[in-house]
């Protein structure tokens, strides 16, 4: 690779001169960057005897459409603006930053237009090829080589043989067909529809040609309409041959850069629209038009135009001619006025005006009657004018969600008959009267500040008034209509008993209130089918069930002792029942007799006072299929009771005291979840018999053995044995359970060697949901920075596995570099997570996720003095600090109803769809990736510090699942007093499930014993025994995960402990970046020794990395890879032992390697940079994954050294070693390139591991096996326990 130098690209007319490198790039990924060939550019004196003008710059976001730069802006400003936006805070760190050749996942310049092999093929398709016009038996007809282009919906063929001149033959293809001729080599049929239809058969050259023709032809011959989509194409104006399609009815320019400019072609610019004399659709968003096409207006058979999001500030008066338009979409620009001209669109239906800067509703809409909805919402209207309303009594709908709306002008009208919909969702309102609207249907006013609500109920059939600070609900008169009423999250005491006599009401929303008691006839009303009456005050419900219907029913978290006793005879239809967090010490009867009619298939009843009475009574259920149980004072669960719920698939009674779970589960032939952690059990069930069982989780029982069957159950996915510490396993049944993709078990543990109390220890889980897929992960590093530090993070991909496994691989390592480099103590965490965007890479630019991270440390001003927590995150993952027993709040979630988050999103135009989400994707505005939505949405995040006190007794970090379903208050309260971490995060999990979460789960739960002496560190350092991280009551576990994802793979729960390492067999590599189970833990075992110990008085080892002792694995995520296809436990026979460092399993084995290490040894051995004594540096080879490649010289690091780098000549302080090329030069190369730490979101770079062939392994054991029998150098002082090597390789 070439060194990178800095050049002066000449000026434009008008232009700065711009500082930057050029490079050879480009290709068919524009997204991703790698290094090229240098472009030698004279200097200023010699440039201007150069002929050659200087290159146009392109730049491209995000890895998508690429637009040009106009004279007056400048490559680097750009940059710089972007990084600012990111939420970088200064100048120095901005152009460092700029300096990383991965800052090109994010923004890129090219000198020159890059060519996209995708977006081209969707413009054109063309080439030279051999053509025969009619029918193949006729002999006339022979094959010429002519010129053929696929544009639009049209193939077009040259008359003139090897030119482009002369008439040109055009075959409609909308309609046709196209087939393969099999008795010419590549070649292809295609012919037009219709009775006069012509045929055209070509030959292509190569195979990959033929393909890329038939896909696209096939697309355009199976449409319906005549439609052309070139959305997202970077075009600067129209393709030529894309008019010979005269038949286009529908055209998709969106997101291009289609601006008026004097320097384009004028037969190709949009005043040539008209020229298709069939259009009627044509979308023009997202184009940065700045100023209205007129052209468009010129196209008289136009009914749909979109012009949204493009800057507009004025719509002209020519737009009234356009006397077909039906549908006008002006969303996201900058209108505050309409013209008058609009009301001569007679036949217009639809104009939606919604993020404009309106500040009341246009006055010209009095005149368009047949438009009969007003979108306006996201503007700046303060005040809503009833009068004007009236003027417009075609207006059926109104929509005016996020404006400021603080009151409702009625100017004396009586009533607005006409409006039968209202969205006033997202405003500032306090008090609502909408008895003006008589005859409205659909009220929509959530999240608001409304303390009163009147409504006239004459043809009110839904009502959502949500997450305000209702009192009082008045509906006059009772609505008859009414199907749906959701006033949850408010402050009512008491349903109105309008409720009972509404006679189609099927959903009532009750929750999240302070209500005491249900009317006595709620239930009596036949229509209703789903109640949703959680979080209120309920210490009972009603007893007259007479004609109930209720299918769904949702009491969790209020204070019944108990339910009505004929509840489950009655409610026939009841499907799902949800009676959590109460405190029920029994159940009603299903059936007084042996037949019952019950229809039951969900039932939850976790964290309840139920003894083993209510057991029997279950059997009244025998369509049962998900039972929840956990954290009652069940003893027992006989046997002969769950022999008949024979259609039970899930079932969890953790958090009891049972001793066994019944033989009789080998009835439950469905069974695929049981989850039976935190009991006594001491024998382990018969769960392996089952054969549709998946999930398996009996950790914290008191198991001594495991009895398995000779194969294990085909779709077992996870066994979870952890907190087990009196099992104990062979070697046979550790071979037959490493099989299993996640198995997690204890690891023998030697103790703590100093013998220090703990100052800190943890336990974490996960648990997959509904979705069949683990979207969320865990980081746990209890050892950050020698012992003195812990780091720990909770990653939510919401949908999506790739982005929080990478954010588990990878956020370590770049907090730590953060603590080097960044100048200012408040700013290392907010940097840590703006870095992370452009590690994401490609997998960030359409894929996102949430993230909190807590990092425990020592005030650097004062090594001494106490410790602090920092807190800092993005999304809805959240920590909460346990502080004298009461929630202390460390993270903020950024949505919408932020004030200023909402404000800077109207300023970037962006549209928020009904559902809350910025641009239908995400409700977060901070959250790590999407960086398409920038700059909507950045990575910066909430940072907040304390000090930790001896009052701190834990905090828990959690994902967005988690804190939708346990409030702050609950969190704590039902953790504080477990005394293990790893038994308390599983319970918070637990708990979440049982409450009703669907979505992936994860908790992290960090126990504190922060006494007044560990509040002072001055005898650590002073060769003090470090305060080591307690493993908690169970000792260090070891993970044996498996990380293939079947593909029918349930979403069943899946944890893990805080003190797990890994031995990972993988099937593929291509899996590696869809594997979220395993939880990133860097700890040290028990064993461990202090620094100061004489076991390594010269080993090199970083912040995350203490020396780990032979008695004990440590490995890291990363690893080098060999394949093996031999045995399956590492060994080939029974009679071998395995090489220490190798892990097989089949298809893989895995090398312990430390990949975070290696450039700190490559500092110690240059003596220019750090002096270390030569006995310090390592004589084994450190595979390193994303690191520099070999055989090139490693940039050097800055981050240690006092001086960031020379000032350089455009004003960069950021290091010469450091820099990368600013301006690439197009080019078609079709190079796959790194765009980051991790260029594609599921398939990991092959750069990052090293292959060894099958033949090759038995030589590769060889080798690590005699290095492994070498004797080990001598030590100035004798360790107390041997120390592993690390080991050559032929590599």
């Amino acid at each position: 690779m070439v060194s990178n130098c800095s050049v002066t690209i000449p000026g434009r007319p008008g232009e700065n001169p711009v500082f930057g490198t050029l490079k050879q790039g480009g290709g068919n990924q524009a997204s991703s960057g790698s290094p090229g060939k240098l472009l030698d550019y004279a200097p200023a004196a010699a440039a201007e005897k150069a002929s050659p003008p200087p290159p146009t710059l392109y730049v491209q976001l995000h890895g998508e459409t690429t637009r040009r730069l106009e004279a007056d802006e400048k490559p680097l400003q750009i940059q710089n603006d972007y990084l600012f936006q990111l939420g970088f805070g200064e100048l120095w760190r901005v152009q460092e930053e700029g300096m990383d050749a991965e800052i090109g996942c994010l923004v890129r310049f090219y000198a020159g237009k890059p060519h996209s092999t995708g977006s081209w093929e969707r413009i054109q398709l063309s080439g030279m090829y051999n053509v025969r016009k009619g029918k193949m038996q006729l002999p006339v007809n022979r094959w010429t080589r002519r010129q053929v282009i696929l544009c639009g919906t049209c193939l077009i063929v040259s008359s003139v043989k090897d030119s482009m001149t002369g008439k040109m033959h055009v075959l409609p293809l909308i309609g046709g067909k196209v087939e393969e001729v099999k008795k010419h080599q590549h070649c292809l049929a295609f012919s037009s529809s219709g009775p006069q239809s012509q045929t055209y058969y070509i030959c292509f050259d190569t195979f990959t040609e033929y393909l890329r023709w038939l896909r696209q032809v096939s697309k355009v011959a199976s449409q319906r309409i005549s439609s052309v989509d070139l959305s997202c194409c970077s075009l600067e104006h129209l393709p030529a041959n894309l008019f010979y399609s005269q038949d286009l009815t529908h055209l998709n320019l969106k997101q291009n850069f289609l601006r008026h400019s004097s320097s384009l072609p004028a037969a190709r610019g949009l005043h040539e629209l008209q020229r298709f004399t069939k259009l009627k659709s044509l979308n023009l968003s997202n184009n940065h038009l700045g100023d209205f096409p007129l052209a468009v207006c010129s196209i008289p058979t136009l009914t749909e135009l979109n012009v949204s999001c493009n800057d507009l500030r004025a719509v002209p008066a020519a737009v009234g001619v356009m006397h077909n338009l039906q549908t006008f979409l002006l969303d996201g620009n900058f209108l505050q006025s309409l013209p008058a001209e609009l009301e001569n669109m007679h036949q217009l239906s639809y104009l939606s005006l919604s993020f404009n800067e309106f500040t009341d509703i246009p006055e010209v809409l009095e005149k368009l009657t047949a438009v009969d909805k007003l979108c306006m919402s996201g503007n700046c209207i303060e005040a809503l004018r009833l009068q004007a309303l009236r003027r417009m009594p075609h207006i059926k709908h109104v929509d005016l969600r996020l404006n400021v709306i603080k009151k409702l002008i009625a100017d004396e009208v009586e009533f607005l008959q006409h409006v039968t919909q209202l969205d006033l969702r997202d405003n500032k309102l306090g008090d609502l009267d909408a008895t003006v609207f008589n005859n409205i249907e659909v009220l929509h006013c959530e999240r608001n500040q409304l303390v009163t609500l009147n409504i006239c109920g004459y043809f009110l059939k839904a009502l959502y008034a949500s997450s305000n600070e209702l009192v009082q609900l008045d509906v006059y008169p009772i609505p008859n209509y009414l199907s749906c009423m959701d006033i949850s999250r408010n402050r009512l005491e008491n349903v109105p008993e309008w409720v009972c006599e509404s006679r189609k009401l099927e959903v009532l929303d009750i929750g999240h209130n302070q209500i005491c008691e249900l009317p006595t006839r709620l239930f009596c009303n036949s229509s209703l089918r789903k109640l949703l009456a959680g979080h209120n005050q309920l210490s009972r419900l009603p007893d007259r069930l007479e004609r109930t219907c209720v299918e769904v029913l949702d009491v969790q978290h209020n204070q019944l002792l108990e339910l009505p006793p004929n509840l489950l005879m009655k409610a026939d239809s009841l499907r799902f029942l949800n009676a959590s967090a109460n405190r029920l010490e029994t159940l009603p009867p299903a059936t007084l007799s042996e037949e019952t009619s019950s229809i039951l298939q969900e039932l939850y009843l976790t964290n309840n006072t139920l003894t083993d009475k209510c057991v029997p009574l279950l059997t009244g259920h025998p369509h049962l299929k998900i039972l929840h149980m956990a954290y009652n004072r069940l003893q027992s669960f006989p046997a002969s009771k769950m022999a008949k719920l024979e259609e039970l698939e899930e079932i969890d009674v953790s958090g009891n005291q049972l001793k066994a779970i019944p033989t009789t589960i080998m009835n439950c032939r469905r069974m695929h979840t049981v989850i039976a952690h935190s009991n006594c059990i001491e024998v382990f069930p018969e769960v392996m018999q089952l054969p549709e069982i998946k999930c398996v989780d009996l950790s914290c029982n008191e198991l001594s053995e495991v009895t398995l069957p000779e194969n294990l159950p085909p779709k077992l996915q996870d066994l979870d044995l952890t907190g087990n510490p009196r099992l104990s396993l062979d070697h046979r049944t550790l071979e037959l359970l490493n099989n299993i993709r996640c198995f997690k078990i204890d690891q023998p543990s030697a103790g703590d060697a100093s013998g220090a109390p703990a100052v800190w220890s943890h336990g974490y889980t996960e648990a997959s949901g509904m979705k069949n897929k683990l979207c969320v992960a865990a980081l746990s590093v209890n050892n950050f920075c020698d012992n003195r530090e812990a780091l720990y993070g909770v990653f939510d991909g919401d949908r999506n596995v790739e982005v929080p496994y990478l954010l588990q691989c990878t956020m370590s390592d770049i907090l730590a570099e953060e603590l080097q480099k960044t100048k200012r103590e408040e700013e290392y965490m907010a940097n840590t997570f703006i870095v992370m965007q452009r590690k994401l890479g490609t997998a960030g630019q359409k894929l996102g996720g949430a993230a909190v991270l807590c990092h425990i440390k020592h005030d650097p001003v004062d090594p001494g003095g106490s410790f602090t927590l920092t807190s800092a995150n993005v999304g809805k993952c959240q920590t909460v600090l346990c502080r004298n027993g009461k929630p202390l709040p460390l993270s903020r979630s950024y949505v919408m109803s932020c004030e200023e988050e909402l404000r800077r999103i109207k300023q970037h135009k962006a549209i928020v769809t009904e559902d809350g989400k910025v641009n239908g994707v995400t409700e977060s505005t901070r959250i790590l990736g999407y960086t398409f939505l920038h700059p909507s949405v950045v990575p910066r995040p909430h940072v907040q510090s304390v000090t930790l006190t001896p009052q701190d007794e834990f905090f828990i970090l959690g994902s967005k699942g988690l804190w939708d379903s346990l409030s702050t208050e609950e969190a704590v309260e039902a953790v504080r007093n477990v005394p293990d971490a790893l038994a308390a995060a599983k319970k918070l999990c637990t708990l979440a499930q049982g409450y009703g979460c669907h979505d992936s789960v994860s908790a992290v739960v960090v126990q504190l014993n922060v006494s007044e002496d560990s509040c002072c560190c001055c005898e650590l350092g002073a060769g003090g025994p470090v305060p080591p991280p307690s493993p908690g009551l169970y000792p260090p576990s070891v993970s044996m995960v498996l990380k293939e994802r079947p593909a029918d793979g349930l979403g069943v729960p899946s944890s893990s402990s805080g003190m797990a390492s890994e031995i990972s067999s993988e099937i593929s590599t291509s899996e590696m970046s869809s594997e979220v189970g395993s939880t990133a833990s860097d700890e040290p075992p028990s064993g461990a020794l202090s620094e100061s110990s004489p076991a390594y008085p010269s080993e090199p080892r970083c912040m995350l990395h203490p020396v780990c002792l032979a008695s004990a694995f440590q490995r890291q995520l990363s690893s080098a890879t060999f394949s093996s296809a031999f045995s399956d436990n590492g060994l080939d026979s029974e009679d071998e032992e395995p090489i220490e460092g190798v892990f097989s399993n089949g298809s893989r084995v895995e090398v312990e390697v430390d990949i975070h290490c290696s450039r700190a040894r490559e500092k110690e051995r240059r003596p220019s940079l750090l002096q270390v004594p030569a006995e310090a540096s390592d004589e084994g080879i450190v595979i390193s994954a994303n690191e520099d490649e070999p055989g090139l010289p490693r940039k050097a690091d800055f981050s240690t050294v006092g001086t960031m780098g020379r000032r350089r000549a455009n004003g960069s302080v950021a290091p010469q070693e450091r820099s990368h090329n600013v301006i690439e030069v197009a080019a078609d190369a079709p190079l796959r390139k790194p765009g980051g730490y991790f260029a594609a979101p599921a398939q990991p770079d092959p750069d990052d591991q090293f292959i060894i062939p099958p033949e090759l392994e038995e030589e590769v054991k060889e080798l690590m096996k005699h290095h492994q029998e070498q004797p080990p150098p001598p030590q100035p002082v004798p360790p107390p326990e041997p120390l592993p090597d690390y080991y050559d390789t032929p590599l």
